[in-house]
């Protein structure tokens, strides 16, 4: 539209020419919408409300009359009030750059002010409270132009060349450099540790490993072995059961093979032992009788009818054994053990006959006949 104008958000619109209400105020201040002026009779500017920079760079003495090269850049911009933005239309709206150079000027002014009333340590060692102090030094005077400060930052602080930052610094340098030097040493150690630890953890594995498959091994030799023994061991115990089977079928064999003999041998012996006894004791019973008769003819009589009686008895005993089948034990001791049972047999029919004649006849027994027997 013809004579509306409308400022950008970071801009202020001045209207002048025409007479304002306000006595006071020599021009009109639009911000935030727009305003219609009037062609010929009014006259409308803008002024920027944008952020700025300035730069200071001066070389200031310090307390100790030390020389040092400071820089610092200021933020600042127009104050949103309307007070502000009058205040500094009237003084920069002819040329609004003046702004940055104005601002530099006044900061290098405070910039040395106060870097005066301080030492390079404290300076040093507190930017933010230098930075603070020139902001509260300078802020009067920046709201008169109309102007407000944002942020102040000191960059850089040289001492000239002196040395004298660098001598601050060398104490705590040498602290750092021998911390950092402790702290490589400790760093080299901790490694040469860990890798010396790597080493042992590697070598205990390997020895470990090593063993595990020693072990390994000989659990494969030992299935192997028994494995090659399983065959020859089934055979031996198989061969064993079988001899442990014969042996006792043997045993069976010689029990039976004994109560063979028994049945066989013994006891057809046994029962010829009896007849021969029984045929010894009847014989006697014969001689006795035999004796009581003659008993008159004398003691010589009846001791010659003994003699004459033995050789029968003895061929009768011969005659008994004659047919036995007799098996003998014990070698030559069983063989003297039958003659000495047939012998103490004989003697004892022998005595058994005498006496019988002699209890027949009332003698008492002959002398003779023990001698010749």
């Amino acid at each position: 539209m013809l004579g509306y104008r409308v400022p950008a958000p970071n801009e202020a619109l001045l209207i002048s020419g025409r007479k304002q209400r306000d006595a006071s105020a020599q021009f009109r201040i639009v911000t935030g919408h727009g305003a219609f002026v009037m062609p010929v009779l009014s006259r409308a500017t803008t002024l920027t409300l944008a952020m700025q920079e300035a730069e200071v760079e001066e070389d200031c003495y310090t307390q100790q009359g030390l020389t040092l090269g400071v820089k610092a850049v200021i933020a600042f911009k127009v104050g949103d009030d309307l007070e502000s933005i009058a205040a500094a239309a009237r003084r920069f709206q002819a040329d609004q750059s003046q702004m940055s150079t104005l601002v530099g000027r006044i900061f290098s002014g405070h910039l040395r002010s106060i870097i005066g009333s301080m030492t390079v340590e404290s300076i040093i060692r507190d930017q933010q409270r230098l930075a603070d102090t020139i902001l509260d030094a300078s802020t009067v005077e920046m709201a008169r132009i109309g102007l407000a400060v944002d942020s102040l930052q000191i960059s850089q602080i040289d001492d000239k060349g002196s040395g004298y930052i660098a001598a601050l610094a060398a104490p705590h340098r040498a602290v750092v450099e021998q911390a950092a030097k402790i702290a490589q040493a400790e760093a080299d150690q901790a490694a040469a540790d860990a890798q010396q630890r790597s080493g042992r953890a590697q070598l205990d594995f390997a020895r470990e490993t090593a063993v595990k498959r020693s072990q390994y091994q000989a659990l494969m030799d030992t299935a192997e072995e028994k494995a090659a023994q399983a065959g020859p061991l089934a055979a031996a115990q198989a061969q064993q059961a079988v001899l442990a089977e014969q042996k006792l079928v043997a045993q069976r064999n010689a029990e039976l093979r004994e109560a063979e003999l028994v049945a066989e041998v013994v006891a057809p012996a046994q029962a010829q032992a009896e007849r021969i006894l029984t045929l010894a004791r009847a014989q006697a019973e014969a001689t006795r009788l035999s004796a009581s008769a003659a008993a008159a003819e004398g003691r010589i009589a009846l001791d010659q009818q003994v003699i004459e009686m033995l050789p029968d008895l003895v061929a009768a005993a011969a005659a008994g054994l004659q047919g036995a089948q007799l098996t003998v034990f014990n070698g030559a001791a069983g063989v003297n053990e039958v003659l000495t049972q047939l012998l103490g047999q004989g003697a004892s029919i022998v005595e058994t006959v005498r006496a019988s004649l002699q209890q027949v006849e009332g003698q008492p027994p002959s002398l003779g006949l023990a001698a010749s027997s």
